[in-house]
């Protein structure tokens, strides 16, 4: 697996992604299970509110080899502040219409 990971740019100041890179390496969250190998192609945010930029990014990570794209846990789940994107599933509808063929995970951990 191939995952590219988009997160909130609005928490990257309470978050450097750490439990993100822990949930790949370690194959939790939303990774257990996953018998492949996984090597994570990018990690970028989403461009800030409303999430637009999220469509061009998820479509350059492809360019670049990723066969999933991640929305990372403070998108879906509002960690670590406890507040979700409320433009979280029209961002996933966008990426999902961009690129078709590419594995969409809600979440990281």
């Amino acid at each position: 697996m191939k995952v590219g990971i988009i997160r909130c740019m609005q928490t990257e100041d309470y978050c450097p992604g750490t439990a993100d890179f822990r949930a790949v390496a370690q194959k939790t969250g939303a990774f257990e299970g996953v018998a492949e190998e996984i090597e994570i192609i990018g990690f970028t945010n989403c461009g800030g509110c409303p999430g637009k930029k999220a469509v061009l990014r998820a479509g350059e990570l492809v360019r670049r080899g990723a066969d999933t794209i991640a929305l990372a846990s403070c998108i879906r789940k509002g960690t670590p502040v406890g507040y979700p994107c409320p433009f979280a599933k029209k961002m996933e509808e966008l990426i999902e219409k961009e690129a078709p063929s590419v594995r969409i995970i809600g979440y990281t951990h």
